[in-house]
């Protein structure tokens, strides 16, 4: 392989001798992807900078959603995207199972009481839409229940967007041999394994469940208002790039570099 002024210079970069150093089986071509997927995401970034300063400085509101099965890939991405953004305003709402007064409540009131204030854009890692596919999945809801939720979820959204809300809506699509190698990767690290959950341990028995349920969903609510933007993960570098850059288009901030992005995306298809 013929190697770039510029690929020899990102080689003797510091985050390049890093890997060299922490990886005894890496080779010069993997150290120079993940060295050039960084850099990548550092362009993303900045333009998701830009992007926060015009939803600060015009009182936009933003609600992001993120959805998938387990181990998609989720909390990695929202982890790139807010890295450098100014925490002061944005929020990341990741909300536990519902408290006894809250399973008393309309489904919907504890997502309402974390949506955006003006100039605030807010991440949810999971969100409503647990009711349409982990919940009957796995027994945590009734059928009427569930009944419900899909009745009510369209309207909902609507008048989300109608109260003045930016609603964006990703789905993290793995497949089920991913999804299994994930689940081995989380159980054998020592940081990693308290993640996996009793909801995790049933996830590739249920897998066929999980997609009749998903499919359900995408069937009533990819509405017009508010589409899904599914995004395929198998690749947690590509799927990051991806959904970075879905947001930088749906979103429209100005000034926005869409040639600087549109050159970035390319690079990284390019990439093996």
């Amino acid at each position: 392989m013929d190697f770039t002024k510029k690929d020899i210079k990102r080689l003797n970069s510091k985050l390049a001798l890093k890997q060299f150093i922490a990886e005894d089986d890496t080779s010069i071509n993997k150290v120079l992807r993940n060295v050039n997927y960084e850099a990548r995401i550092k362009l993303l970034q900045v333009e998701l900078i830009h992007l926060q300063h015009w939803v600060h400085e015009y009182d936009k509101k933003i609600v992001i959603l993120f959805e998938g099965r387990d181990a998609a890939g989720k909390g990695g991405a929202i982890r790139r995207i807010t890295e450098h953004l100014n925490p002061r305003q944005f929020r990341v709402v990741a909300l536990p199972k519902p408290s006894i007064e809250e399973r008393g409540q309309w489904y919907f009131q504890r997502y309402i009481n974390q949506l955006p204030r003006e100039g605030e854009i807010v991440f949810f890692d999971r969100s409503w839409y647990n009711r349409a596919v982990v919940e009957p999945v796995n027994g945590f809801c009734t059928a009427q229940e569930y009944k419900i939720f899909m009745s009510q979820v369209n309207d909902f959204e609507r008048m989300v967007v109608e109260s003045g809300i930016q609603l964006i809506k990703f789905y993290f699509s793995i497949s089920k041999d991913e999804q299994a190698k994930r689940f081995e990767d989380i159980i054998t690290s020592p940081v990693k394994k308290w993640k996996y959950s009793a909801v995790d341990q049933r996830a590739l028995e249920l897998w066929d469940s999980y997609t009749e349920y998903k499919e359900r969903m995408f069937l009533t609510t990819d509405t017009d208002v508010a589409p899904w933007n599914i995004i395929k993960a198998n690749r947690k570098s590509k799927a990051r790039v991806e959904v970075i850059k879905r947001i930088l288009d749906i979103v429209p901030y100005t000034p926005k570099d869409v040639a600087g992005i549109d050159y970035i995306i390319e690079k990284e298809r390019q990439t093996k």
